[in-house]
Order: structure tokens, then C-alpha cells, then sequence
């Protein structure tokens, strides 16, 4: 694959994987919009890793504190934060693997990431939701208040990303400002939800191509996720500092943007 190919598709997952714009609508679309080939799983695979250690160094103290967290938790003790921020996340990526897997069974992920009409319409729709959320939602809780029934209600906002132009970001941002979550506090539990969540997806889909992948294919894919990894680690600083001022609404404007353009598209 050429270097700029793998570079397009490594600052486009990069920058709106943590973005509430959605990383996956923007890759679906990338072929379609420029008539590129499709860059396949493993190149996914890596541009998600990269992501993945992107969040991990810039939370790294509760990641660390997650981790050290799980003997308690394997143990059912759950006095320490570590342990209890373990479970939570445990707790909350639940209903996104179970999705994911009926979708993908079911044949249903392939049928949605054909329609251009759909990222449209989830792009404005969720982006509307996003925006009101945003706008009417209170603002004294932060990440330090999450509790076993804002987890479970978390999680199952996490799965309507799968729906394609969802954002997993936005979703996630968008069901804890409604629960009542600061900007900073309700990017933080997205934040740290991305990290279980990706890693599940990552292991499905390298089970799929393990046996299919040549040097050359993993060459590309390291260098995917090098690119990736910067990309999302400048994303993630600029819109944690800029939620100290700004609101999510220039997100909404790019959605809405966006998915009035698709629908043109698609309809016409």
C-alpha cells in the first residue's frame, strides 16, 4: 500500500477516534469519497492499536491503576479505586461486545457499512442528540463519581456506536453529560471505555486475518500505527484542553455539516 494511502487513513483514524465525529464512518467513507481501495482489517487493526496507546500514555495513571486493580477485582474485593475503576470498565464494555457479535453474526455490520445514506442520518441525528445533551445536561458529577448503574447505562449507550456515524466518542460523551457528567469528566469515562473496547475489537479482527497476513501487510501496519498513535495523541490533548473552554458544539457544526452533504449525496 502507498505511504500517503496509509497516511491518509492513519491521521483520519488518528484525529476522530477520540473526536465525537466518528472514526468509523470517516474510514467507511474514505474509499468511497476518493475512490482508494478499501485498506482491510489489518491496516484497522493497527491504526486501532495506535490509538489505543495514544489514550493509554495520556491517562497512564488510572490505566496503571486499572491494572493493578484486577487481582482485587478476580478476587471480588472492590475496596480499592483501582479495582472498582476495573470492574466499571468491565461492566461497561459488556454490552458492546454482545452487540457486536449478534451484528456480526447476523450479517447486519456488513449491510450498514454499505450505506452512505445511514452515516448521513447518524451523523446529524446523534450530532442533534450530542448538541442538546451538551446544552441542558448538569454538570456536577465528574469521572470520579462513576457508579455501577451509570456503567451499565454507559455501556449500553457505547453500543449504539456500532451503528455506523454514531462516533463511539460522541455516544459515550453524549449519555454521560446527560447523567449529569462535566465536559472534561464525560471525555474521560469515553476516554477510558475506549481502552477494553478496543482491545476486544482488535483481538476479534486479528483472529480473522492471523492467517492471511504477509510481511509486506505488516509492514504497512506498523507504520499505520506509528502514524495513528501521533495523530490521536495530538487529537486527545487539544480537545481535553479545549473542553476547559469550548463546548462540544463546533463537533455538532462538523456533523451536521457533514451529514447534509452525505444525504445529498446519497439521495441524489
Amino acid at each position: 500500500m502507498a505511504s500517503f494511502h496509509l497516511l491518509l487513513i492513519a491521521i483520519l483514524q488518528g484525529l476522530t477516534e477520540f473526536l465525537p465525529v466518528s472514526s468509523s464512518g470517516h474510514l467507511i467513507l474514505l474509499p468511497k469519497l476518493t475512490g482508494l481501495e478499501d485498506q482491510g482489517q489489518a491496516i484497522d487493526i493497527a491504526v486501532h492499536i495506535g490509538t489505543l496507546g495514544a489514550v493509554v500514555l495520556y491517562f497512564w495513571r488510572d490505566v496503571r491503576m486499572a491494572v493493578g486493580g484486577v487481582p482485587r477485582m478476580i478476587y471480588g474485593k472492590l475496596d480499592t479505586p483501582g479495582a472498582k475503576l476495573a470492574f466499571l470498565l468491565m461492566i461497561a464494555t459488556g454490552p458492546v461486545i454482545l452487540v457486536g457479535l449478534a451484528l456480526k453474526l447476523t450479517g447486519l455490520n456488513d449491510v450498514m457499512r454499505g450505506s452512505v445514506a445511514l452515516i448521513g442520518w447518524t451523523m446529524l441525528g446523534f450530532g442533534g442528540l450530542l448538541w442538546w445533551c451538551d446544552r441542558t445536561g448538569p454538570t456536577e458529577k465528574t469521572a470520579e463519581n462513576w457508579s455501577l448503574r451509570h456503567a451499565i447505562i454507559l455501556g449500553l449507550w457505547q453500543a449504539l456506536a456500532l451503528i455506523p456515524g454514531t462516533s463511539r466518542s460522541g455516544i459515550c460523551i453524549t449519555g454521560a453529560r446527560r447523567l449529569g457528567y462535566g465536559r472534561e469528566g464525560a471525555a474521560k469515562l469515553s476516554m477510558l471505555m475506549s481502552i477494553p473496547t478496543i482491545i476486544a475489537s482488535g483481538v476479534l479482527l486479528s483472529a480473522e486475518v492471523a492467517t492471511t497476513a504477509d510481511y509486506a501487510i505488516v509492514k504497512d501496519a506498523a507504520l499505520a500505527a506509528v502514524f495513528a498513535f501521533i495523530a490521536a495523541l495530538g487529537a486527545l490533548v487539544l480537545m481535553m484542553r479545549l473542553l476547559k473552554t469550548v463546548s462540544f458544539t463546533p463537533y455538532v457544526i462538523y456533523r451536521v455539516v457533514l451529514g447534509l452533504g452525505l444525504l445529498v449525496w446519497a439521495y441524489t
